[in-house]
């Protein structure tokens, strides 16, 4: 299966790079790369775009990076179909290492969960406490939108509602909305339908069709939402790119990787803290 897998990654990556010589451009194949399995989250709230050129002048290696669900991401990185993961779903990334489909786990920094809903706030769950927002949202019947991906949002959603004394929310909250998709498409959702949705605040952050729309709760501890790097183990996939992601991994890590997450900002608001050495 591992050969296979390495085998269907060869090709994919040769066609690309055939697609790209033949427009005149660097291909793949003469190119040092890994590919990263990570979050909508930080695909979508432009740090990659900050970040990874920054490891790329520091190391000449290119990061490809494929943005899934949390889930998503892990069930990539359990086929051998990327080099390395970035995600943030701590106990499902502790559950991959424990399989062995990781090397080891590494935190890289945090941001936290906001919950964004209409600024009248019709179902009343302005304030600090997620799981009183979350009881007040399942006796309302005004929509929520919930990314239903097994993304690490839509777990920590999950969390919260079965801390709220819902077990699973399809068919038992009236306004509940599943969309299956990214965090910026279920932000659009919840703008063109003045919903609530829970959010991580980097996407927030850098989201513009933001409608009506304003956050409601934050500040609880709960609402902590912590990301770690992963290499995939090549005991598993012979084919992974070890050195040059644990080059990666390593750097987002280190003094450098640290500072360039810290100085990402919009609006000169920090988006992500770095915390590699004091995870909560």
């Amino acid at each position: 299966m591992a050969l296979i897998t390495g085998l269907r990654r060869r090709a994919l990556l040769a066609c690309a790079g055939m697609v790209l010589a033949a427009a005149g451009t660097t291909s793949w194949a003469q190119e040092r790369h890994i590919v990263m399995a990570s979050t909508t989250s930080t695909e979508q709230s432009g740090l990659f775009a900050h970040l990874l050129p920054a490891f790329k002048q520091a190391t000449g290696i290119a990061v490809r990076v494929v943005a899934l669900g949390t889930g998503q991401a892990l069930d990539m990185g359990r086929r051998g179909d990327a080099d390395v993961m970035f995600v943030h779903d701590k106990a499902a990334e502790e559950k991959f290492v424990a399989e062995g489909y990781g090397i080891k786990r590494q935190p890289v920094m945090y941001n936290d969960f906001v919950v964004i809903g209409p600024k009248d706030d019709p179902a009343g769950v302005r304030g600090k406490d997620v799981v009183e927002a979350f009881r007040k949202l399942a006796a309302s019947a005004h929509p929520f939108v919930s990314r239903g991906d097994k993304s690490g949002t839509h777990s920590a959603e999950l969390r919260y509602w079965k801390e709220a004394g819902v077990d699973d929310p399809v068919g038992k909250v009236a306004g509940y909305k599943a969309c299956g998709c990214g965090m910026g498409p279920a932000l659009n959702i919840a703008s063109s339908s003045n919903a609530y949705v829970l959010a991580d605040r980097g996407t927030w952050l850098s989201f513009k069709n933001r409608g009506d729309l304003v956050v409601l709760v934050e500040g609880d501890k709960r609402l902590f939402n912590q990301y770690g790097v992963i290499v995939v183990n090549p005991a598993r996939h012979p084919h992974v790119k070890r050195d040059l992601a644990q080059a990666f991994a390593d750097w987002v890590v280190s003094p450098q990787g640290q500072a360039t997450i810290a100085e990402y900002k919009i609006n000169g608001e920090q988006l992500f803290f770095p915390n590699a050495n004091e995870e909560r």
